[in-house]
């Protein structure tokens, strides 16, 4: 869907799945991760939700003075390369490896057992999420969602993770997700006080964790035991996508004419032209909480608070 049209001289364009109907930006881990990465560099980009592969079949894919680059690898690399935005400036050469294996883990090994929990497992409802318009919506939802099961089967067994039971899948995923909880630990980020690369692709990641698999093990394991990979996730996305606000959040966006008697909430907005400094003012968002799921008596309302805090919380019930 092109909402206003740009040239790609000068203007990043962004080629991704259109909005999921539940508020979430992307069921892919990887358009959210891009989408995230650019949010975070700060850079204006037009998102285009055309369903359009680039030309090597893949999405999420961009262009940029009329050159088409696909793999969020290569696109963050050549962003980097010509326009001269890093993210990673700031670690050293081990911090740099360290984060790269984290990377690798998410996308080459997490990945497929959270596709799996919602292509396969979660089919259902997935198949809620997903938008599509038109007379035959339904029966095209249908027919999209288990070609999609299909191929992540059938790309699951060639990966080989495929070839383990469910619950053996389920035990790499945990032992995934617990080894990311591990790694943040008290940190605001994933490598310290300050934002990366590699946080665009934790957050596209454990995302799907928190807001696409309702009253799945992933779901139960982030938000439960690992409460601070949820607090990690509220942190970007109150930071990131102060538009993104989901109905089953116990964190909500109010307007500022809103009142404690009367609040409004906005949805998700697909931006034509997108500038997070023209948009988004980190000291003007206001936010109310309720406590619908505190699994741990800490809200994650509370994403921002010392750790510290949290621990003698804890130590205290």
């Amino acid at each position: 869907r092109k909402e206003e049209e740009l040239d790609s001289k000068d203007a990043i364009i962004l080629h991704q799945f259109s909005r999921p109907r539940n508020g979430v930006p992307s069921l892919s881990p990887f358009c959210l991760k891009m989408e995230t990465y650019l949010r975070m560099a700060d850079l204006p980009y037009q998102n285009y939700f055309d369903g359009k592969l680039s030309p090597q079949g893949k999405m999420p894919w961009i262009e940029y003075n009329h050159k088409k680059v696909s793999g969020t690898e290569f696109i963050i690399d050549f962003l980097e390369e010509k326009l001269g935005v890093n993210l990673n400036k700031h670690l050293g050469p081990h911090e740099r490896a360290v984060s790269r294996a984290v990377t690798k883990m998410v996308e080459e090994h997490l990945y497929w057992t959270l596709a799996y929990c919602q292509w396969v497992e979660n089919l259902h409802e997935t198949q809620k999420m997903v938008s599509l318009f038109g007379p035959f919506s339904d029966l095209l939802k249908w027919i999209f969602c288990h070609l999609t099961k299909g191929i992540v089967k059938r790309e699951m067994y060639g990966h080989g993770i495929g070839r383990f039971s469910e619950e053996e899948m389920y035990t790499l995923m945990e032992k995934d997700m617990r080894t990311l909880a591990g790694l943040l630990g008290d940190k605001k980020y994933i490598m310290g006080s300050t934002v990366s690369t590699v946080d665009a692709t934790v957050f596209g990641h454990l995302a799907q964790a928190m807001w696409t698999l309702p009253g799945t093990r992933p779901e139960r394991l982030i938000k439960g035991e690992l409460i601070n990979l949820a607090m990690y996730c509220e942190r970007i996305r109150r930071k990131f996508w102060p538009e993104w606000h989901h109905d089953d959040d116990n964190t909500l966006y109010e307007s500022e004419e809103s009142s404690e008697a009367s609040k409004t909430y906005s949805p998700l907005q697909d931006f034509s032209f997108y500038s997070r400094t023209e948009t988004f003012d980190e000291e003007g968002n206001s936010i109310s909480q309720t406590p619908d799921t505190d699994y741990t008596g800490h809200s994650l309302f509370d994403s921002d608070v010392d750790m510290d805090d949290y621990r003698d919380h804890e130590q205290c019930k």
